[in-house]
């Protein structure tokens, strides 16, 4: 008698001799025992992966006999089955055995039918392991990225520290090559998990990096004012400027007035030479007035001009816009992050392997 697996399998080499004796029981019955290990592989479906179930099968039936001259049938139920092999089982490691059923099945082999008999050997993944080193790790890093709106947006300590925690994701993705199984056709949820949760980190991060722009910009803005007022100060100086002007009007006025009187007390004609010098020297003095008068009526209508400038440009309008777009940003991120997290658990509770 042969048998086959119908699936791919593997021998191991006995290293204990064939047991030479027959089994013949009251009823007729004769049994050859022959203990060998087989090997199998079957396809997994990880879908649902670490929480996902697989179901193995293995058959056998007769590569040459009918099935009048072979008769395969199998002497357990499947509640006998399932008891047997938990005793037998010592080690599980990481699958965790959960049944195993018993099914016959005809099968047409080289024109002739054959019956088959298929053992389908249901085990459960162990998923306290990945789930602490793995998904909550994940989780935890998605909360530090929470936690980074208490930082100030006027410092780079912010950007720098979500740029880290992305980093710290992109690893546990790199992570996640090595311990997730490459034979499925669909992505697994935990894949979907880990890109969803880098893709709100990085929407996160592109929000600070907008932010930090806006605050720089209204800096610019303010450092521009800064400048216009010290501008407008320089514009006040010229006014002192300008009333040192009319003190040269003053001294303008009066020069005439002392030089006359002079002129008539003394009577001389030295006197009236230097009179007429004193005119020559007021007449130079009335010209730089009025020079000096027109540099500073310009002077103060340039101030002007940038005073009503400066008053348009408003410098805290972007730091004002900031606050609003954190506020609506962190309501927003927060409900996404919610939503996120309660379909995914939902997916991996109800969905089905794929």
């Amino acid at each position: 008698m042969g048998c086959s697996h119908l699936f791919s399998y593997r021998t191991e080499k006995d290293k204990a001799s064939p047991s030479p004796y027959l089994s013949i029981l009251s009823d007729g019955m004769v049994e050859f025992r022959n203990d060998q290990v087989v090997l199998s592989t079957c396809k997994m479906h990880v879908y649902k992966f670490p929480f996902d179930i697989q179901s193995c099968n293995l058959s056998f039936k007769s590569i040459m006999h009918e099935d009048k001259e072979i008769y395969l049938q199998s002497s357990r139920n499947d509640t006998m089955l399932t008891e047997w092999s938990r005793k037998v089982m010592h080690t599980q490691y990481e699958w965790l055995f959960i049944n195993i059923s018993v099914t016959s099945e005809i099968v047409n082999h080289f024109g002739f039918d054959q019956n088959a008999v298929i053992y389908t050997i249901t085990m459960k993944r162990r998923s306290v392991l990945y789930l602490a080193n793995f998904i909550l790790p994940v989780l935890f890093f998605l909360l530090l990225d929470l936690s980074s709106f208490l930082i100030s947006d006027t410092g780079g300590e912010k950007l720098g520290f979500k740029v880290t925690v992305l980093l710290a994701v992109t690893v546990m993705q790199l992570l996640l090559n090595e311990i997730l199984p490459s034979s499925s056709d669909s992505i697994p949820l935990i894949a979907v998990y880990c890109i969803g949760v880098f893709a709100l980190m990085l929407l996160s991060l592109l929000e600070t990096i907008l932010v930090m722009h806006l605050i720089e910009k209204d800096s610019a803005i303010e450092d521009e004012t800064d400048g216009d007022r010290s501008l407008g100060e320089n514009s006040g100086n010229n006014q002192g400027s300008h009333n040192f002007c009319s003190c040269f009007r003053e001294i303008k006025r009066c020069s005439p007035r002392a030089s006359v009187d002079e002129v008539s007390s003394h009577e001389t004609p030295s006197v009236s030479l230097s009179s007429l010098t004193q005119k020559g020297s007021s007449s130079k003095l009335t010209e730089v007035s009025f020079a000096l008068e027109k540099v500073s009526d310009e002077l103060q209508e340039t101030g002007k001009t940038i005073t009503l400038l400066s008053s348009n440009r408003k410098p805290g309008y972007w730091t004002r816009m900031v606050k609003k777009i954190n506020k609506v940003f962190i309501i927003s991120y927060l409900t996404a992050v919610a939503v996120f997290l309660a379909i995914m658990g939902l997916l991996w509770y109800t969905a089905e392997d794929e």
